[in-house]
């Protein structure tokens, strides 16, 4: 289960984001962040099983820091309100397809895939799904699939990619900005002892997504 330090933390964290209180409650931030770390080592023990290519990462490779940067942001709020970490092969800063946890009180989510891919990772994805969009429909229609990820996730061109048709039967796959999903999760079931198990449903269904994206990516 997910230690309640977490969730604690990150609550008080909401009402008293400076650095002055910070500092003072450095022993509550670290008790959850060392909690936080051992939940993200046994997830990751768990993603191997679904997807092998997970296996060297530790929890330190995953997990993002909790320091915002504020230096071209409006909001000088100097800490992030959540825990995340994205398990990929190379970790958080992976290029590859991979699966993501966030945890914030009120707005816990799992999802992955590939978020915010360079402009060359992005353009070759479209072009795989250009020649295989029948391979690409297969895994996001599959009823399993649309259960947990109804759509992908985030913003679509308004028109289609350069050097593609308008007029291709499938240009609303390749409008996406980002190939990557994900699934709202209620506090109720991640503060439970069923979180380990919804993380294997919903990573399960993800892998083939995560498989065809990292298909690709090896080969560039």
């Amino acid at each position: 289960m997910l230690s309640n330090s977490i969730y604690k933390y990150l609550l008080d964290l909401r009402e008293n984001n400076n650095r002055d209180w910070f500092h003072a409650n450095k022993a509550q931030y670290n008790k959850a962040k060392e909690d936080f770390e051992l939940f993200v080592e046994l997830s990751i023990e768990q993603i191997k099983q679904i997807d092998p290519s997970v296996a060297s990462n530790s929890a330190k490779d995953c997990i993002f820091r909790i320091f915002r940067d504020v230096r071209f942001s409006n909001d000088k709020r100097p800490y992030k309100t959540n825990f995340g970490a994205f398990i990929a092969r190379g970790g958080r800063k992976s290029r590859y397809g991979g699966y993501y946890i966030h945890i914030e009180p009120e707005q816990c989510f799992l999802g992955g895939g590939c978020y915010m891919p360079e402009s060359k990772t992005l353009k070759a994805i479209r072009e795989e799904i250009y020649h295989h969009p029948e391979e690409f429909k297969s895994i996001i229609e599959n009823p399993q699939f649309v259960n947990h990820y109804p759509e992908l996730y985030g913003e679509k061109l308004k028109t289609a990619p350069r050097g593609y048709a308008k007029d291709f039967e499938h240009i609303h796959l390749l409008n996406y900005k980002h190939y990557a999903v994900s699934k709202a999760i209620s506090d109720k079931i991640v503060t439970s002892d069923q979180f380990p198990l919804a993380i294997h449903e919903a990573f399960e269904v993800l892998h083939p997504l995560n498989q065809f994206l990292n298909d690709i990516i090896e080969d560039l």
